[in-house]
């Protein structure tokens, strides 16, 4: 694998205009915002990107957008299809917009959930077929991929090289790692970044990069250093903030926190809505008392 996938790569907020198209001219200034803030590499089309929402063209144009953003740093496009003939499509055109690897979720529609097999087949396949590093982006709640069932996709489709765990936390983020510690493992519990970099995780794929940059590179900094104790009191303080955004129509909740901070991040995707007054008054106060203790 030529590329070096390990460390922070942020999701990439997907910003749209009031006629619900892509502004494009905002999701460049997303990626630079991120890659000035030293991410070793951006994600676009994943769930904090709303990318089950987004049609091949739009992830196309994403992809060609955060490629040429990102420099020489990895493109980590996902790939949210309920469907292997519509992943293995969805791949290609990431691939050919010059995306270096794939965060692929199991399907998800609730009747095409497969068995172990299945997963294996699909993985396989769009793995095969694409050619790219893929990263399992285990989200799912009913069709989730067991450390057994990765470690036997890992014996056998050559290029499937990690898995980015979002469901179970840290119980299940250290499950993976100890089952295959030769792959690489990516935190996704957001508010506890430090416990799975602690835990052996890789590095992270999580929307708290998003709203957060710099402070998620401090912590990863910290964590190399080996600055236990200052690595602690980040976390807690974005426990405590995180914890207090977080919830329904969540990248409009990511969006409204980027806007209180001075960035536009746009509008969500229907058939999402504006966060209402009162939880932006919430926001503004889990944000506000974090720039008081920070």
């Amino acid at each position: 694998m030529a590329i070096d996938l390990n460390g922070m790569i942020s999701p990439v907020i997907s910003s749209f205009t009031k006629d619900d198209a892509v502004d494009e001219g905002l999701y460049a200034q997303h990626v630079d915002r991120l890659i000035d803030a030293g991410m070793h590499g951006v994600s676009p089309g994943g769930s904090t990107g709303e990318g089950a929402a987004l049609d091949d063209d739009e992830l196309e144009a994403m992809v060609r957008i955060a490629r040429r953003g990102a420099g020489d740093r990895p493109v980590v496009a996902g790939v949210i299809r309920s469907s292997t003939a519509a992943a293995v499509r969805t791949g290609k055109v990431a691939r050919d917009a010059g995306a270096d690897a794939l965060m692929v979720t199991p399907t998800f529609y609730n009747v095409l959930v497969p068995n172990d097999d299945g997963n294996l087949d699909f993985y396989s396949r769009v793995a095969e077929e694409v050619g790219l590093p893929v990263v399992i982006y285990n989200v799912v709640p009913q069709n989730t991929i067991s450390p057994e069932l990765f470690v036997r996709m890992r014996g056998e489709i050559d290029n499937l090289v990690g898995v980015k765990q979002s469901v179970g936390g840290v119980h299940s983020l250290y499950a993976m790692r100890i089952a295959d510690p030769d792959a690489l493992a990516y935190a996704a519990t957001d508010e506890m970044l430090y416990t799975c970099f602690s835990l052996g995780a890789d590095g992270a794929i999580s929307a708290i990069l998003a709203l957060f940059p710099e402070l998620s590179i401090r912590l990863w900094d910290l964590h190399a250093a080996g600055d236990h104790a200052e690595a602690m009191r980040i976390q807690a303080e974005l426990h405590r903030v995180w914890t207090r955004i977080t919830g329904p129509q969540f990248p409009a909740r990511i969006k409204e926190a980027l806007r209180q901070r001075g960035v536009d991040g746009g509008l969500s995707r229907s058939p999402s809505t504006p966060i209402d007054p009162a939880t932006q008054q919430a926001i503004a106060r889990a944000l506000a008392e974090l720039d008081e203790r920070i």
